[in-house]
């Protein structure tokens, strides 16, 4: 089921007197309900005028969004949304379990229900022993915690996320990937904006990248990480002379413990470097299909980008 949804999306801000600048150019996009997508992009690529837009603080000049199948202009949505913007502005006068209680009635939510949603999700975030402190004294990972749980506060349907783990140290940022996965676990959707590819990678399901307004590339992991031209294959007792031969077939690069790359064309290529192993007489352990990091992919897109454009 679709629980976001965008159709030709533009955005142009004014600049000057008479100019305007176009920060979102014809994006469509769909979110699947309980999945995590993650939004890509270099600095200044519209990412985070696009979360305003489906969360409805930004209206766009073309198009349409929906959210729950419902228009974004209507504000009774927004109970189903929960939102941390890059650089959460907590008020400095109040305590963490404070801001809670602020968010929460902000929400809607009675006092009992803010108290117990407030003790859980402190206990959740790990910062409940910092609950009374104000919260200049918090931090930077610990203002990120304290955003995501007030994120969370009215148990939203979902959770925009801007920068999640920005500043929050390792062992931090792999406690928050297992929240948001819990989260999608309990049915929840999440839309997450970060610079951080290898951690994207991780939990997502699909992700878009996004360049100068639009929407480049958009895929779930498999799709987006595996070459259709490169093939890991591990087999036992490769010899040099049998390395030669190989390289004779098809572009080889490495071996390590019997293992190395083939870049082959196509199939027929394949089976010709699979031919000389059995030829030879070599067992083959595993043929598998080599894959590229997210970030990998993302540089060489945005590079590739970038040369098209001069």
């Amino acid at each position: 089921m679709t629980i976001i949804e965008c159709k030709g999306v533009v955005k142009k801000f004014r600049t000057g007197w008479t100019g305007k600048f176009t920060a979102i150019d014809g994006v469509d996009l769909e979110v699947k309900r309980e999945s995590i997508f993650g939004i890509l992009g270099p600095n200044g690529a519209g990412k985070t005028t696009l979360v305003k837009i489906i969360l409805g603080l930004v209206l766009p000049d073309e198009g349409s969004v929906k959210v729950f199948g419902t228009d974004v202009k209507d504000y009774k949505i927004r109970d189903r949304v929960g939102y941390l913007p890059e650089n959460p502005n907590l008020p400095p006068y109040l305590t963490g379990r404070q801001v809670m209680e602020l968010f929460g009635r902000l929400s809607g939510l009675s006092r009992e229900a803010v108290k117990t949603r407030t003790e859980e999700l402190l206990k959740e975030v790990k910062i409940e022993q910092w609950a009374n402190k104000k919260t200049p004294t918090y931090s930077k990972g610990m203002i990120q915690r304290l955003g995501l749980a007030q994120a969370l506060i009215s148990d939203p349907d979902i959770i925009f996320l801007d920068e999640p783990t920005d500043g929050v140290d390792p062992i931090g940022r792999k406690e928050i990937r297992q929240i948001l996965l819990e989260l999608k676990n309990r049915g929840k959707t999440i839309f997450l904006n970060s610079h951080l590819l290898s951690e994207t990678e991780m939990i997502c399901d699909r992700v878009g990248i996004m360049d100068k307004g639009k929407i480049v590339a958009e895929g779930g992991m498999k799709e987006l990480t595996t070459t259709s031209n490169k093939y890991s294959i591990k087999c036992k007792n490769l010899t040099p002379d049998i390395f030669e031969k190989l390289n004779e077939t098809a572009s080889i690069k490495s071996t390590l413990d019997g293992t190395f790359e083939a870049f082959v064309e196509n199939l027929e290529s394949l089976n010709r470097v699979l031919d000389v192993l059995r030829n030879n007489n070599l067992l083959i352990e595993s043929v598998t299909p080599a894959k590229q990091s997210l970030e990998s992919y993302f540089i060489d897109l945005i590079k590739d980008i970038r040369e098209e454009d001069k």
